[in-house]
């Protein structure tokens, strides 16, 4: 059953004429400027919050934190957010909350807010979009494209790995790290090869850009996650990642782009400054997780991308 990801009211007429002009959910409308503004204030308010943290005062950070986000250059985008500033202060504080209190508090907690209050971009942006609420929601989704089997006729750019399914092959998968530790990212593999056809046009373009920046000898851009299930958002959570809802993964609109295996080639900077060169242009907005950076799909950048995957199909 898809179902939506929040209670807000649908937006107003023209959003609703985009979205039958394009085919994709209303969303809103974000200016440069305003989501600029909103990272640097986010900066700014985590470079307060580390010394709160690191302190131990979660209190106070907890009190800083709802003053804050209360307006300023936070408003531009967290007063257009499912339930608005005060559910967005709320959430933040459960994340908070959820945080591990052991020797990697201060990191891991300024972490969480900083990929928690930059999701809020995504969430601004396709909060409205109904969500794949089960596994067989996902897999029987129309919009949604197999990424197997455009692999397979020579449509994908990037490269993947899917999800060991059975103990047979987790052993192999397991043998391949011991005697091949470096050869491919450390990851579980895409539990789901299904994805928007923008996502795949998007990636498709980023492996090309990548593969003509990077350094000689570089691999191709490599995905670990696409699209997913609030079901299996739901189990990550249970397992420890940082998997927010609502999510653009679970509506299609993002993928996980892998970072941190390049540096091995000295190419995680050219992948880093091409995925910023596409966030300055207003295409995308990117999270900075570490191993991987999230990589979510703007509304602005839905038809064009819409039209390349189409081209690339000989449509």
């Amino acid at each position: 059953m898809r179902t939506s990801l929040n209670r807000r009211a649908v937006p107003v007429n023209s959003m609703r004429q985009h979205a039958k002009a394009t085919g994709v959910i209303p969303a809103q409308r974000s200016r440069a400027a305003d989501l600029a503004a909103y990272r640097g204030a986010v900066a700014d308010l985590l470079a307060e919050a580390e010394g709160l943290i690191a302190g131990g005062r979660i209190r106070a950070l907890r009190t800083l934190l709802a003053g804050r986000l209360a307006g300023g250059d936070f408003g531009a985008v967290l007063s257009v957010v499912p339930g608005g500033a005060a559910a967005a202060v709320e959430g933040l504080s459960r994340e908070v909350g959820g945080c591990d209190g052991g020797d990697g508090r201060a990191a891991g907690m300024s972490a969480v807010i900083r990929i928690y209050l930059l999701a809020q971009i995504d969430a601004m942006w396709w909060g409205e979009a109904a969500g794949f609420e089960s596994d067989e929601d996902l897999l029987s989704a129309g919009e949604l494209v197999d990424v197997e089997v455009l692999r397979r006729g020579g449509h994908v750019g990037f490269r993947y790995r899917r999800q060991a399914q059975t103990a047979a092959g987790r052993a192999v998968r397991f043998a391949e790290r011991r005697a091949w530790p470096d050869r491919a990212p450390r990851t579980a593999g895409l539990r789901f090869s299904r994805a928007r056809p923008e996502v795949v046009a998007l990636l498709n373009q980023l492996a090309a850009g990548f593969a003509a920046s990077g350094p000689p000898g570089t691999p191709p851009l490599w995905v670990t996650s696409l699209a997913r299930s609030v079901a299996h958002q739901h189990r990550l959570r249970g397992l420890g990642y940082a998997a927010l809802l609502p999510s653009a993964h679970c509506s299609g609109y993002a993928a996980d782009i892998e970072i941190l295996w390049y540096r091995r080639y000295g190419a995680d900077l050219a992948l880093r400054s091409l995925l910023l060169e596409r966030q300055a242009a207003g295409e995308v907005s990117v999270i900075d997780e570490g191993q991987a950076w999230h990589v979510c799909v703007s509304p602005a950048a839905v038809p064009g991308l819409r039209r390349a995957f189409q081209a690339g199909l000989g449509g």
